[in-house]
């Protein structure tokens, strides 16, 4: 119990932008005056917490404002995707100290991508001069299905040749630090918790646009993971029942109508694009991806009407979702976001609208991302900070 308050009471610090006194931090919490000033005192002690300064509160002495330290902790985070792979640092409050990215090497060879992290890891620290004793861990997001009690990717649809790759224990031995290994979606709901403002609050579905399309979720500003940590994997959902014929024998999925590799394909079928550069690869998808949203930026009929019909899928997938969970917004974003964003935005919020069964009782807001175009990586590292410091419910359970 007394973890688990402490876990409340810097939660609550966190999300307010200027601070909080004691006094409101017994209002926020509804913890006791004496607990709150227990825990304040110790988080103090240990430096997660500093005073910094008065706050005049009408009737009364001014009271004293408590913050994060944002140079107690840091954290590293790790985003793989097929076809890119992106670093970050970020301090105690979820600030982004340095970044980068970098192709990812050829997706086949595991042990040559996890050569790659750790060496960029290494430059990316000295880069950024943090004491290195000052690093929680590090995260890293990969696309699913996960085992997460291995630390392990299992044979992720974009990932060809790993199969049940040690990534977490490979991690730890080359770079010497503690690793969480999560889904990339489940890591950009994190990220968007942490650092997102007010797209980040109460419950969410964070639609993550990637070379593969997943959804994370947040409920009561809890992130659901499930039995297995492979939640939000929606790739079966009919998203257009007269589409292509998909693997799993139902017609219309995400997988075969909005990712990029199948806009591509529909392109390249309509003569937007030549060639059959889709089947050669995820970085000739990103290639033939970004050629086709270019087109359709210079109003190339055909293109514009590729993305408008993606963006309809799109919404009748995420009614889906937020008809079945009756959640406050839908959040898009992942590495493709930037380039569907303009279109996107445009589109779903009305379609959507149509769509929600409750929209008389309350409407779904539809968002971009308030993290940024990094969100995988930001969301990882932000793995590590809400391992060690975000409440959840589990850990007030008692063991038997």
């Amino acid at each position: 119990m007394g973890d688990f308050n402490r876990s409340v009471v810097l939660d609550s610090i966190r999300r307010s932008r200027t601070g909080l006194s004691r006094v409101e931090l017994g209002h926020s919490t509804g913890l006791s005056a004496q607990t709150v000033s227990n825990i304040c005192r110790k988080l103090i002690v240990q430096h997660l917490v500093v005073e910094a300064g008065k706050a005049s509160g009408g009737a009364g002495k001014p009271r004293t404002i408590l913050r994060l330290n944002p140079n107690a902790v840091y954290a590293i985070g790790v985003h793989l995707d097929p076809t890119v792979m992106t670093f970050a640092i970020l301090d105690l409050t979820g600030t982004v100290l340095v970044r980068s990215r970098r192709r990812t090497p050829v997706a086949g060879d595991p042990n040559r991508i996890i050569t790659a992290i750790s060496g960029e890891i290494e430059r990316l620290i000295l880069a950024s001069g943090v004491d290195r004793q000052k690093i929680a861990g590090l995260g890293v997001a990969t696309p699913g299905p996960i085992d997460p009690e291995r630390g392990a990717v299992v044979d992720p649809p974009h990932l060809n040749g790993w199969h049940r790759v040690p990534l977490r224990d490979a991690l730890a031995r080359t770079t010497g630090f503690s690793v969480i290994v999560d889904k990339d979606v489940t890591a950009a709901a994190i990220a968007e918790t942490w650092a997102g403002g007010p797209s980040g609050s109460g419950s969410f579905v964070f639609f993550y646009l990637g070379t593969g399309i997943g959804a994370g979720l947040v409920i009561d500003n809890e992130v659901v993971r499930g039995r297995s940590h492979n939640a939000g994997e929606i790739g079966h959902v009919i998203a257009d029942p007269g589409g292509p014929l998909c693997v799993c024998g139902l017609r219309g999925c995400i997988a075969v109508t909005i990712t990029p590799q199948s806009l591509v394909l529909e392109a390249e079928e309509l003569g937007v694009l030549a060639g059959t550069r889709v089947q050669n690869g995820p970085h000739a998808v990103e290639e033939q991806f970004s050629a086709l949203c270019a087109l359709a930026a210079r109003r190339n009929a055909v293109a514009a009407e590729i993305l408008d019909r993606s963006a309809v899928r799109v919404a009748r997938a995420a009614s889906v979702i937020t008809n079945l969970l009756d959640v406050d917004r839908v959040v898009f974003g992942g590495p493709y976001w930037a380039r569907l964003s303009e279109v996107y935005l445009g589109r779903i919020p009305a379609l959507l609208d149509e769509l929600t069964v409750a929209r008389s009782i309350h409407r779904v807001e539809v968002v971009g991302t308030g993290v940024g175009e990094d969100v995988g990586a930001i969301g990882a590292a932000c793995l590590v900070l809400d391992d060690a410091l975000a409440p959840r419910a589990a850990r007030l359970l008692l063991a038997h």
